[in-house]
């Protein structure tokens, strides 16, 4: 059972790579995502699952243990074969994946291909109790900045109008939601939200949530 690879990438395709180690050839399946951060002749160290199936053996590459984690948490529904999976995380980052679930987002699943409306419901049904969540290390400013603009987004439907505004919204409340939203537990995901949004009143939401994260990977 192969499980790790470090070696030199040697090609580079559509939707695999080849992966140099010590002379040896490895063709590894991956999500566009993370093949376009490979370089050709540059080396790299990738993460691996290995199916085994009675005519073949697949090998299915992942730059971040969240990734695998969520493949092999995807390849769990009925009808998601390594394929489907690859183009769901193609067309998703593991925390805008744990982000669709959590808000029950069909919509984005339908981005990927090979997903329709079918798949995707039941992808966010049988998904929900089984969240991966992402340390903010592994999270890229772009995964944060749509996260802050999804609950942007919420906040704008809280308000019956402009002269009306909700005054029950705050920013402890949104921050408390995005992190949520990711897997944590709502008392320890409200504790840390208030204490940051106390001793950050300037931040903007982006920046808070970025600060609660990190309060949880301390």
């Amino acid at each position: 059972m192969i499980a790790k690879l470090k070696g030199i990438i040697d090609n580079i395709g559509e939707d695999c790579c080849i992966i140099d180690v010590n002379g040896v050839g490895y063709l590894v399946n991956m999500s566009s995502r993370s093949l376009s951060k490979l370089k050709q002749n540059e080396h790299t160290s990738l993460l691996i699952e290995t199916v085994i199936k009675e005519d073949s053996i697949t090998l299915f590459g992942f730059q971040t243990p969240w990734e695998k984690e969520w493949f092999n948490t995807l390849t769990k529904i009925q009808g998601v074969g390594g394929k489907v999976c690859l183009n769901i995380l193609s067309a998703l980052s593991p925390a805008q994946l744990s982000q669709a679930v959590a808000a029950q987002d069909k919509s984005s699943f339908l981005r990927a291909a090979g997903v329709g409306p079918k798949l995707a419901a039941r992808l966010v049904t049988e998904l929900k109790d089984k969240i991966v969540t992402i340390p903010v290390e592994y999270m890229s400013g772009a995964d944060l900045n749509t996260i802050a603009d999804e609950q942007e987004t919420a906040q704008s439907t809280k308000t019956s109008s402009p002269e009306e505004p909700d005054s029950t919204y705050t920013l402890t409340e949104d921050v408390t939601s995005a992190l949520t939203n990711l897997g944590y537990q709502k008392i320890e995901a409200y504790r840390v939200a208030s204490e940051v949004c106390l001793n950050n009143p300037d931040k903007d939401l982006s920046s808070l949530i970025r600060l609660a994260l990190k309060e949880f990977n301390q």
